[in-house]
């Protein structure tokens, strides 16, 4: 009998937290609905935009702009960030799909059994580059200079 995939959730909230902590220092100084800041991490551009707010929450999008590789959809990925447990998770990814907390394996789409906690894990990862090793990008407004 197959067993079913229970989540190690002390784990995964760890992971949570660790993006929670890092996506703060990428985001738009401002915080306010619309505002964004694109980073450079390589030959990658990326912004990061801020999509919603409400009193314990805050969504975010990543999108990727530069350095795609032909074939591969550029990275897209909205992430929730709850203000009060401090964690931050991606709900979203490819620009439609929710992200269940497990899936039965084998499935029609393939999904991995812990699909949500390594989507978590590699968000961990691109934030951990982008704090390390990125940089913002300034964007220059020819009438009004820096935007």
């Amino acid at each position: 009998m197959k067993q079913r995939y229970i989540q190690n959730l002390p784990k995964y909230l760890t992971l949570c937290e660790h993006n929670y902590l890092r996506a703060l220092k990428l985001l738009p100084s401002d915080r306010e609905v619309g505002s964004a800041r694109d980073v450079q991490l390589g030959n990658n551009q990326f912004t990061i935009k801020v999509d919603g707010c409400a009193k314990y929450t805050m969504d975010i999008s990543i999108r990727q702009l530069t350095g795609m590789l032909k074939g591969f959809n550029p990275l897209f990925l909205t992430v929730r960030l709850y203000h009060d447990a401090k964690v931050a998770e991606i709900v979203h990814h490819d620009y439609h799909q929710r992200i269940k907390p497990s899936y039965g394996y084998p499935n029609p789409q393939m999904h991995q059994k812990d699909e949500k906690y390594q989507l978590n894990a590699f968000l961990y990862d691109w934030l951990v580059a982008c704090v390390e090793s990125g940089r913002a990008v300034l964007n220059w407004d020819v009438d009004n200079g820096l935007v």
